[in-house]
């Protein structure tokens, strides 16, 4: 028989306000940190816009973070998200497909398994969403460029 569980680590809620700016801007505040958010998207991204930077900015730190575990020598990423999205009210997103760029001289089954870790593990954003969203991902590794000898 095992003695009782530890208690559930205690996590910060997550606080935000936000002020309406006219027209169907609005300024968000958490903290020190702001964000405006815009309706079409003039002055801020949208609200649609700003779920995708999160679920994007999520999972790539995740990759980032696994991949320094490990170790790697990331020299640069970049990450490509593409949304689809309900044609009829609300428009909720349905469909996401996540593309990264790495360069640097990386394994690409540990770029997979670092994104299959923030998919299945740590991305509190797709944790988040509906779990009927499709989510497709994929990656590419460039290799470094070797420095150039000098003449």
């Amino acid at each position: 028989m095992s003695g009782p569980a530890a208690p559930a680590p205690h996590t910060e809620p997550v606080v935000l306000d936000l002020e309406w700016l006219g027209d169907h801007r609005l300024r968000g505040r958490s903290g020190d940190l702001e964000i405006v958010m815009d309706s079409p998207p003039v002055a801020g991204p949208s609200p649609v816009q700003t779920l995708a930077f999160a679920l994007a900015g999520c999972m790539a730190i995740d990759v980032l973070v696994v991949m320094r575990r490990g170790r790697f020598d990331v020299k640069a990423m970049t990450a490509r998200l593409v949304a689809e999205r309900a044609p009829v009210d609300p428009k909720r997103i349905v469909k996401v497909d996540l593309h990264y760029t790495l360069t640097g001289e990386i394994p690409r089954d540990r770029v997979e398994r670092a994104i299959q870790l923030s998919r299945e593990k740590f991305c509190s954003v797709w944790h988040s969403m509906r779990p009927d969203i499709e989510l497709t991902t994929s990656f590419e590794v460039v290799p470094s460029l070797a420095p150039v000898a000098a003449r």
